[in-house]
């Protein structure tokens, strides 16, 4: 393994810039529109093929700790589970005469998005590993098809756009460009199950005027946001209500949930007072987690270790 090539990844976050809910799919699945902005909190991921099956190490490097337990490198993470499905796609897809199929993949996670969070640590992590293993094995795997077997956010980390409008279950993707700005991400130190907040959901929404949304992003104008997931997420955690609040309370401006939550987020008009602000909220509410992000986040994003 000491000579195998790997590459580490960086996996950065996301939050939804508008999230509307429009209807309930015949897979079970809702049927989405929304824009991902990614963000500068992020994982690192490195990747080596080698060994039998799928191993490694998480390391928590997390500032935030809720009652949602760290997966290891095991099956439960869904990192494992992307390697997992890459090996089996690759096998599936040899011919005879190609190069020899790797038996193995080592993950090395460096963990500092916070899980169950609606910030797509998770999905993100998962498609640095697609990634990852792309730059390895040009071209041996279908990506984006792995992609979109693993879950709705997968794709769009896999895209690699620093933003985009997602539909149907969040993998039809259109790249928007949007120029970065400050963000402060609130999360109250709780977890809320994703089945559980499209549960609560109260009704399905009207489309989302991304235009105009995208129009006040980019001039600084007076900013609406919508997700259809708050009302119902909300109403059964106070605390997710009160972390809004406060950031209300902070002065910034359209405070909203990122994806089924915890996670809050509002926007500052500037670095400074993106940092002003979340310096009050941690003096108000210390349990709480409180970073200062950018949004969306360009990075260069793989490299060889």
């Amino acid at each position: 393994m000491t000579n195998a090539p790997s590459l580490t990844v960086t996996a950065p976050g996301k939050v939804n810039l508008g999230l509307r809910v429009a209807a309930r799919r015949v897979d079970g699945f809702q049927e989405l529109d929304t824009i991902f902005a990614t963000i500068s909190l992020h994982d690192d991921v490195t990747v080596a093929l080698g060994g039998e099956g799928v191993h490694g190490n998480v390391e928590d490097a997390r500032a935030i700790k809720t009652e949602e337990a760290l997966p290891g490198m095991t099956e439960g993470n869904l990192a494992w589970r992307a390697a997992d499905a890459w090996l089996r796609a690759a096998r599936e897809a040899a011919n005879e005469g190609d190069a020899p199929i790797p038996t193995g993949v080592r993950i090395d996670l460096v963990k500092r998005i916070p899980i169950a969070a609606g910030l797509g640590g998770g999905s993100s992590d998962a498609a640095a590993v697609l990634r990852a293993l792309d730059a390895l094995q040009p071209g041996r795997v279908d990506v984006m098809r792995v992609a979109r077997e693993l879950g709705s956010d997968v794709p769009f980390f896999v895209a690699g756009y620093p933003s985009a409008r997602g539909r149907g279950r969040g993998e039809r993707l259109t790249p928007v460009e949007l120029p970065s700005r400050w963000l402060v991400l609130h999360n109250p130190g709780i977890s809320v199950p994703v089945r559980e907040a499209y549960a609560s959901l109260a009704a399905f929404g009207p489309p989302l005027d991304h235009e105009a949304m995208q129009d006040a992003w980019r001039s600084g104008a007076s900013l609406r946001l919508r997700n259809d997931l708050q009302p119902g997420v909300t109403g059964a955690y106070p605390e997710v209500r009160d972390a809004l609040n406060a950031l209300r309370e902070v002065g910034l401006e359209a405070p909203t949930l990122s994806g089924s939550g915890a996670t809050c987020f509002g926007v500052a008009p500037s670095e400074d007072a993106a940092h002003d602000a979340a310096g009050r909220l941690m003096a108000m509410r210390p349990g709480a987690f409180t970073s200062v992000v950018g949004s969306p986040w360009l990075r260069d994003d793989v490299r060889s270790v």
